[in-house]
């Protein structure tokens, strides 16, 4: 009914009859589309498909009155993209600041609106880390926390609280990364000066935790795919991990998004979820389809092989992402229980599907592989990024090293 495009934004009215309301009705929404990126935005209206079918030319005083508030709630949203278009600065993120979407008066304020502003939006996972770092500050210092008591003092404190609770630096660091971006887009509105941010060097410097990464020699990896204890789940799910595997190390929630659509001759092409709605450049990413992997797709595919089918057939497309969120961790839960089992049996722990992307840039790496293709191949920024991941080599490596320093043989 209403729409706006320019530079790759589209603004637009649409009915989302994903889901029927309690009422019977369909809510209206305004969809933001960006880099093939689809953000929704209620309009607080709900219509059934007959009206949303007549309201463009309806002279019914009510439907005319609908027209007039969805018409409203457009052009706020048109009139904010159309802003940051020009300034060349549009973002999702951005955008959500500019609606008033992410900040308050309080912290506990800002937080509650990002993460009401995440779910909106439909990231659900980033939500989910929002929510926990809240509900952990919420705890320590209570409902009423001001931006300008958080000091640099003041988070020092926080993390010592955090450490003396038995959290892990990983924890500590993810906790304070999302306050501090709460920090940045209460600063960009202007809700706090320059002389009150508590972040950034000289100021207080989030502690960077760095877990043990895990990587699968060949003989390891090749023990796991040719294990079978006869039943077919075992099969399934080991094939799934394999495939995450060989895919570039693809994590299970993108794995589960793949779409017929996103085969290209003899490769697959896929953007990072984790990354897509964070980093300004959008970088796709290319693995080579294998002998392999076709036969997973073979045995385990979706028989239906249209572009808009979901190559393994765990999301039928009408899925809230809540509904997204909780099938991929339904999925990846019994990916990691047979991995488990696997593990167990045959001697190799901590395996997991995450053990499935370092393995694939750890192969790569041990096979002399050039550290700019293995950045390529994972999706990430820029070689630093790469060079980070790939800085701890895993304990049997560093256990192998460790031998020759007293291997004086027999003189």
């Amino acid at each position: 009914m209403f729409k706006y495009s320019k530079d790759g934004v589209s603004v637009l009215t649409t009915q989302d009859t994903r889901r029927k309301k309690q009422s019977g009705l369909y809510p209206v929404k305004i969809q933001v589309v960006f880099n093939r990126v689809q953000r929704y935005y209620n309009t607080g209206k709900e219509l059934s498909q007959e009206e949303w079918t007549t309201l463009s030319s309806s002279k019914s005083p009510k439907l005319m009155a609908v027209r007039s508030d969805i018409k409203n709630s457009f052009e706020k949203i048109e009139n904010t993209v159309r802003s940051l278009v020009e300034e060349g600065s549009f973002s999702f993120d951005n955008l959500n600041i500019r609606l008033g979407k992410c900040v308050g008066d309080t912290l506990n304020t800002a937080y509650k609106n990002k993460i009401n502003s995440l779910i909106e939006t439909g990231t659900i996972g980033n939500s989910s880390v929002y929510s926990c770092s809240y509900r952990h500050l919420e705890k320590y210092a209570g409902d009423k926390i001001a931006f300008d008591a958080v000091t640099v003092d003041w988070l020092k404190k926080y993390e010592k609280y955090m450490l003396t609770e038995g959290k892990s630096y990983t924890t500590v660091s993810m906790y304070l990364r999302c306050m501090r971006a709460i920090f940045n887009e209460a600063k960009s509105v202007g809700i706090i000066k320059e002389a009150q941010y508590p972040f950034g060097r000289g100021k207080y410097e989030i502690p960077i935790g760095k877990g043990r990464k895990m990587a699968l020699t060949l003989s390891q990896i090749k023990q796991i795919i040719t294990y079978t204890d006869g039943t077919e789940a075992t099969e399934h799910y080991r094939d799934l991990w394999f495939f995450s595997y060989l895919c570039n190390g693809i994590n299970i929630n993108d794995l589960l998004k793949l779409k017929y659509s996103n085969i290209d001759g003899d490769e697959i092409h896929f953007y990072r979820s984790k990354t897509l709605h964070t980093s300004k450049e959008k970088k796709e990413i290319e693995a080579l389809i294998t002998l392999e992997m076709k036969q997973i797709i073979e045995r385990w595919g979706n028989s239906d092989k249209s572009p808009n089918s979901h190559i393994f057939p765990f999301l039928d497309g009408y899925n809230t992402p809540m509904e997204q969120k909780k099938r991929t961790q339904d999925v990846t839960r019994r990916i990691n229980k047979r991995l488990k089992m696997i593990g167990d049996n045959l001697g190799i722990s901590g395996i997991s599907t995450y053990t499935a992307r370092h393995s694939f840039a750890s192969v790569l790496k041990r096979s002399g592989a050039n550290i700019a293709y293995i950045s390529e191949s994972l999706g990430h920024s820029d070689l630093k990024t790469t060079e980070n991941y790939l800085a701890s080599f895993e304990k049997e490596e560093r256990i192998k090293n460790a031998a020759f320093l007293t291997n004086f043989g027999d003189e």
